[in-house]
């Protein structure tokens, strides 16, 4: 293994050898028992005379930082000072001016809860690992995907044209590879759009309750975010702040109230924007599970003038550890997101978007998304049955996703108490809804538990 020390400075040779080595025995990175350099080899690597370094190694022994072992070497010795306590720079470095935003929890950062019905996250239980599995040791063969080589920022060619497909056939969205851009997940497709068309003090309109992440993240980047509200037909667009410039909704099912955006009010929000010249993002996240109803068409599907941004994910349909997305785009603004893509990352992991790419073209998505369906389409039924027999909820209908929303009161008091009886609900008001309500995620939740979670928090509800 081969050491390096810093001989920066001024003064004799063997005495900043010696300052090095002493150094690093005591901050640890030469740990206790750790096997130096032979004296030749070290001098050889500095550029000095041996005898330099045969003087600073007799030192250390004899101060004890070192043991030399006959015919066997020079190691560090068990005995070393205690490492001086690092010092506080005068000025430290700290976040912008105006930086406020902190980390939001996830479900990773806490224990998981027995009865799990938070959102967002897909029962991981459904997925065809072994399939999976097999597809990415494919990929990662020394020969496939040019390994030594960095690949294309707008993603691997082959998952592009797949993504183009499957929106097709699944989401009656016409694109061709040309129009795809992978993302690493929902986020980034946002941060790239926002860093595209936002300059700071441009003001982006959002559902309201909405999706967190979104608002934080292009508060983030000097935006002024306004909530609009939400109703039975989706984002009110005669509220909408006539200074928008973007304006970013879930239209096929709205984030965190489940409704979905009715056609009228659809074509009125096309409207607006083509008067307005303002931007449309569409995030649709997980319309893949549908329950009843036939789908209407996305925005993006019903624009004729190109106003609108196509966001979606592989996270829910697949696994968030897959951290894969997309962007279709109006063609105006193709390079711009790729060139932001390329600099903000370079490009994505190409053996799981090859990967992918087999996964959807040989159907082995489209079979998953039909078992999971399945799975999801029972507990759906089973919640809002559940639900709907409680006189203290009201709930807001929905017929897709991984979600169900019930309007009820003191709802910050009563998830605080069913979180104590092992039952983890969200609070609609955690979403920036003026009303008390809660969300109840179904991917998570073990199925076997679903009913006894659900009657635990009827008691609590019925008890606070």
């Amino acid at each position: 293994m081969d050491l390096v020390i810093s001989l920066d400075g001024t003064g004799e040779k063997t005495v900043r050898v010696y300052s090095a080595l002493r150094a690093a025995i005591v901050d640890g990175r030469l740990p206790v028992g750790h096997r130096l350099p032979a004296t030749r080899a070290l001098a050889a690597d500095l550029g000095l005379a041996r005898n330099s370094v045969a003087t600073a190694y007799e030192r250390l022994v004899a101060e004890g930082y070192l043991v030399s072992r006959v015919g066997a070497g020079t190691y560090v010795a068990p005995v070393r000072d205690e490492p001086a306590p690092p010092r506080a720079p005068a000025d430290p470095l700290r976040p912008r001016a105006g930086w406020t935003f902190t980390p939001l929890p996830t479900a990773a950062s806490a224990p998981r809860p027995r009865y799990d019905f938070r959102t967002g996250v897909p029962d991981a239980r459904l997925f065809p690992f072994d399939s999976w599995r097999r597809l990415v040791a494919a990929e990662l063969r020394l020969r496939a995907n040019d390994p030594g080589g960095y690949a294309e920022p707008s993603g691997h060619p082959a998952l592009r044209a797949a993504i183009a497909r499957y929106v097709g056939y699944s989401r009656s969205v016409r694109a061709a590879e040309s129009d795809v851009l992978v993302t690493n997940g929902t986020q980034h497709a946002l941060d790239l759009i926002g860093r595209v068309l936002l300059r700071p003090g441009d003001v982006v309109a959002v559902e309201e309750p909405g999706y967190p992440p979104a608002r934080r993240l292009f508060a983030s980047l000097g935006a002024r975010v306004v909530g609009v509200p939400v109703d039975g037909n989706g984002l009110v667009v005669d509220a909408l702040p006539a200074a928008a410039r973007v304006v970013y909704a879930t239209p096929s099912h709205q984030f965190p109230l489940g409704v979905s955006m009715s056609l009228a009010r659809r074509h009125a929000l096309l409207d607006w924007a083509r008067r307005r010249q303002a931007a449309i993002v569409e995030d649709d996240y997980d319309s893949e599970f549908r329950f009843s109803a036939r789908p209407l068409e996305p925005l993006y599907s019903l624009d004729t003038v190109g106003r609108v941004l196509y966001v979606g994910t592989f996270s829910k349909t697949m696994l968030p550890a897959m951290r894969t997305g997309f962007v279709l785009a109006p063609a105006a603004l193709r390079e711009a997101l790729v060139a932001a893509r390329q600099l903000s990352d370079g490009y994505g992991q190409v053996a799981v978007q090859a990967a992918l790419a087999r996964f959807i073209d040989e159907g082995q998505l489209a079979r998953h998304l039909r078992r999971a369906g399945k799975a999801y389409a029972d507990r759906h039924a089973r919640i809002v049955a559940a639900l709907g027999a409680h006189d203290r909820l009201e709930v807001v209908p929905s017929a897709a996703g991984l979600h169900v929303t019930a309007l009820g009161a003191r709802s910050a008091e009563v998830v605080a108490a069913a979180a104590r009886r092992g039952v983890a609900v969200n609070d609609l008001g955690a979403y920036g809804s003026d009303s008390t309500g809660f969300v109840f995620g179904f991917g998570a939740i073990d199925p076997a538990l679903l009913d006894e979670g659900l009657s635990i928090f009827g008691a609590v509800l019925s008890e606070t």
